[in-house]
């Protein structure tokens, strides 16, 4: 088997044919596995399991799994190339916010009370009131999302279209401005305690993820020998969306002085390009490991060194546990700490958003 270089400029490892030995905890395979920091801890989705390990203010590591589903299973068109990015896309964003409110609530952070206004949609819809809080959560953030990442750009390109008469130059200026207003963000955010740590946590997860490929067994000390940064990971697929909007815009986007024609073709292009986007990202995952390649991943690698931290031994620990979890390993928590499965083995929510997305975003 060959190992491609893991140095921190990133690398992509050639998995080992086997799959993970149950009977002796041994680690690797050709399955795909993914994750996401959250607060204090780490969600990891394997074939089979979504694990979710947060480390609890006394120390101990509650562990909480569940069994994953295929929306694609119930619906085989969300499976065809471009509509599962789309999926991919909409799912991941409400799982993230629902398992870093868990992970809060968890860490030792108090649930935040649904309103009334809240509660009678939920009664009216015959929905859970947390269910209606999160809708409108992921409905907010995709606002906010659109507005500073596609109405912005595009208002701005409205106003410069009478000093710019290329198309493809106003197009690449508002990739520019989009791309930048991303790393802004980005950088401002990553300034904050509480999202640094969470980030420590996001490079503990591309460890723990690039021990359990390189085939090497599950240990803190050989995890903590790789980099913090992946090739798959999600900051990857957001700046090939920066990047594909570009070309999409400017071939099938409105070239109109009217900035309301102009976002309103943005956005009905948005999906398509999440769509395309996704399956570059998939294929660039299990590419060769060209010169080609390399440039290609190198903007989303780059980026990393904002969302991605050196995390800690005990960050590190953690990830493990909700890896070796979700690949369904015998006793996934140290015996240090108390076995905390609250909600073991429980009932995931029968559409179990994300089940499409996770195991390509590491």
């Amino acid at each position: 088997m060959k190992q491609s270089n893991t140095s921190r400029k990133g690398g992509v490892l050639k998995t080992p044919e086997k799959t993970t030995d149950r009977r002796t905890g041994d680690a690797p395979s050709c399955v795909s596995v993914g994750g996401q920091a959250v607060m204090e801890g780490v969600m990891m989705m394997g074939p089979e399991k979504v694990a979710l390990a947060v480390r609890r203010p006394d120390g101990k590591i509650e562990l909480r799994v569940k069994p994953r589903r295929y929306l694609s299973k119930k619906y085989p068109v969300l499976g065809w190339p471009i509509i599962r990015g789309v999926v991919n896309f909409v799912t991941q964003l409400y799982v993230g916010m629902k398992t870093l409110a868990e992970s809060a609530e968890i860490a030792g952070g108090e649930a935040e009370e649904p309103s009334e206004l809240e509660k009678k949609i939920a009664r009216a819809l015959h929905m859970k009131p947390d269910d209606v809080m999160m809708a409108a959560a992921v409905a907010l953030a995709l606002v906010l999302a659109i507005g500073l990442f596609f109405v912005l750009p595009t208002a701005i390109e409205s106003l410069l279209k009478r000093f710019i008469g290329s198309r493809l130059g106003l197009n690449l200026l508002g990739g520019v401005v989009r791309i930048g207003v991303f790393l802004l963000y980005v950088w401002l955010v990553s300034r904050l305690k509480e999202i640094h740590r969470v980030f420590m946590y996001h490079g503990a997860e591309h460890k723990s993820i690039f021990c359990f490929e390189s085939g090497k067994p599950l240990t803190v000390d050989n995890a903590q020998t790789f980099t913090t940064f992946h090739p798959r990971c999600g900051t990857s697929f957001l700046v090939i969306v920066m990047v594909i909007s570009i070309l999409v815009f400017t071939l099938l986007g409105s070239d109109s002085t009217n900035v309301f024609a102009r976002v309103g073709s943005r956005l009905l292009l948005l999906p398509l390009t999440a769509g395309v986007s996704y399956e570059i990202l998939k294929w660039l995952g299990r590419a060769e490991d060209t010169p080609l390649v390399r440039a290609l991943k190198w903007p989303g690698l780059m980026v990393q060194h904002i969302t991605t931290a050196q995390p800690t031994d005990d960050m590190v620990e953690v990830a493990l546990v909700s890896l070796k979890a979700s690949l369904d390993m015998p006793n996934p928590i140290p015996r240090q700490y108390d076995p905390a499965y609250a909600g073991a083995e429980g009932a995931a929510d029968s559409e179990a958003p994300g089940a499409e997305a996770a195991g390509e975003d590491a």
